[in-house]
């Protein structure tokens, strides 16, 4: 086997919600792997800067702060990434929001803001940046896009998050309808399905790690390296032909539900 075939050495990234939780952990498994730029991004223009500074300790790392909820906020981390790359080697839509009410009190707020989030700024993003992407893809070397959802997207739990369960299942089929369509441009789209991770949007995988993993197959939360892990692999020679395929990285929860 090849040394290179998990290699994303000399690969530029940009990891949307990067400055905690999962894109962080993505971001900082790419600087390990020996990528040669991570860029993150985040709404929090403080949080993004000082997780940069602290992930540059592993690799080149930089913040451009955004919200890419809105096209306005689109286009500005675009032209920024512009003003400093002529191409883009790997895309990663990590950033999103989960609300929860009673079905009959769910309010149209928590409504657009999860789903502007979770399903729209995956697929404007990929689209202002097509042409980035495009300049780095090749039939030997693809570019890639990584979508990130959710196991709520795959199956159910008891919370009731109606737009994050929507918005995360409308995403896996997003990511199959992007692959079929980018593919021809040499661009490789597929998606992570996160199961419990510790961060501040999974408080209960934080706070409550045992608990959680008491209900897990595997009988563990999720690691930083078990989300760095399926990430590289994707963006890597290993992941050329996973096209349009949601990966559930869960400790077999998903399977556990079904």
């Amino acid at each position: 086997m090849s040394h290179q075939l998990f290699s994303i050495a000399g690969r530029t990234a940009l990891v949307t919600g990067g400055s905690r939780g999962i894109g962080r952990m993505i971001a900082a498994g790419y600087l390990k792997a020996g990528a040669r730029r991570v860029y993150i991004s985040a709404r929090k223009a403080a949080a993004c800067d000082q997780a940069a500074r602290e992930l540059s300790t592993l690799g080149d790392c930089v913040s451009i702060p955004a919200d890419v909820s809105n096209l306005a906020g689109i286009r500005g981390l675009v032209d920024a990434l512009a003003a400093r790359e002529s191409a883009l080697d790997i895309l990663v839509n990590n950033a999103g929001a989960a609300w929860s009410a009673p079905f009959d009190e769910f309010p149209e707020s928590g409504w657009d803001k999860v789903v502007d989030l979770n399903l729209k700024a995956p697929f404007f993003l990929t689209q202002a940046l097509a042409p980035m992407l495009r300049a780095a893809a090749s039939p030997a070397r693809p570019a890639k896009v990584i979508n990130v959802a959710s196991i709520d997207g795959i199956s159910t739990n008891p919370l009731e998050t109606y737009s994050y369960h929507g918005s995360k299942a409308g995403l896996i089929h997003l990511t199959r309808r992007m692959a079929l369509r980018l593919i021809r441009d040499h661009i490789v789209v597929s998606g992570i399905a996160p199961g419990p991770f510790a961060s501040d949007m999974n408080t209960a995988a934080r706070d409550e790690s045992d608990k959680v993993a008491a209900r897990v197959p595997a009988a563990r939360i999720g690691t930083d390296d078990d989300m760095a892990g399926v990430a590289i692999y994707l963006a890597s020679r290993a992941g050329d032909y996973v096209v349009g395929e949601t990966i559930a990285v869960d400790g077999g929860v998903t399977i556990a539900r079904g």
